[in-house]
């Protein structure tokens, strides 16, 4: 039975559920999720949580990711990327100083109105699915944070594609950034390439590829132990658990651990990843299992 975490470098042209369409089938497993939406045109770190570890996709999805982005300018398109159609081209007369002062205004916090070629649902419908009717509602806009947002082109733009590298909060739509920073330089533009570098705490360095994974003779052999992306977080804290505990503990109950606060990763003392625990009061239980039912 797999249990784990499938770091995988998605290709171009993959939906995110395409993948993990196909690594149930892989891994005969039906409970398979991921930590984070890439669009077909996106490639780069997609977690994949297989067996018991989707009960980690809650915590995945919450933290912040790294990508490096092309931002073409001069054009518009109805996606506010390439693949989509134009809209509106414009001759571009940008310098590297007016791009790089656009950039530091999309630092930090700010609200960003999703795009309609998007999977955000108003009144039930997804909105790309009323943008392909040609159909265009009121969205909201949403809080989002930029962390880095930085310039990787040392020649000014020149009316050719630039390279960002944006690390941003989850819910950051980078194809909307690359077209508002558009609008503001006056120019418009929409993003050329997107590729993720860098998720739940994993980088390029950690993934595997399709074919990698389809040509191993043993795939469970790629998995990593989903206490590695606790050991990445913030459940920096271990502690284990003698047997006797660890029996009430699989039970839902609580056991005394002197001198032990806060939130720990639990262990047996054979070593097994139990779950995630929080004490107070001198007083563990777990508040996320991760052992096998």
């Amino acid at each position: 039975m797999a249990n784990g975490i499938l770091v995988v470098d998605k290709p171009e042209g993959w939906t995110s559920m395409d993948v993990c369409a196909k690594l149930r089938g892989v891994f005969h497993e039906k409970r398979v999720g991921h930590g984070g939406t890439l669009d077909p045109m996106a490639t780069g770190v997609l977690p994949v949580f297989i067996g018991r570890a989707t009960r980690a996709v809650e915590f995945a999805a919450e933290s912040r990711k790294e990508y490096i982005a092309g931002l073409r300018l001069g054009a518009v398109t109805n996606t506010q990327d390439t693949t989509g159609e134009v809209l509106e081209e414009h001759p571009v007369s940008v310098t590297r100083e007016q791009l790089l002062d656009a950039l530091e205004r999309f630092t930090g916090p700010l609200e960003q109105i999703p795009p309609m070629y998007s999977a955000v649902k108003i009144k039930g419908k997804k909105l790309y699915e009323l943008a392909r009717k040609g159909q265009e509602v009121e969205r909201r806009p949403r809080p989002v944070h930029i962390y880095a947002l930085e310039l990787l082109n040392e020649t000014p733009p020149a009316g050719s594609s630039c390279l960002l590298r944006v690390v941003c909060s989850k819910g950051t739509y980078v194809r909307t950034l690359c077209h508002d920073i558009g609008q503001v330089l006056g120019c418009g533009a929409c993003m050329s390439a997107l590729r993720r570098t860098q998720a739940a705490g994993f980088t390029l360095s950690d993934a595997v590829t399709l074919d990698q994974i389809l040509m191993a003779e043993a795939p469970s052999s790629l998995l990593l132990p989903v206490d590695r992306f606790f050991a990445r977080g913030g459940w920096k804290g271990a502690v284990t658990v003698r047997p006797a505990a660890e029996k009430v503990l699989r039970n839902g109950g609580a056991v005394s651990t002197p001198g032990v606060e806060g939130e720990w990763r639990v262990y047996s003392e054979s070593g097994e990843f139990l779950g995630l625990g929080a004490s107070q009061g001198a007083r563990l239980r777990l508040i996320k299992s991760f052992y096998e039912v």
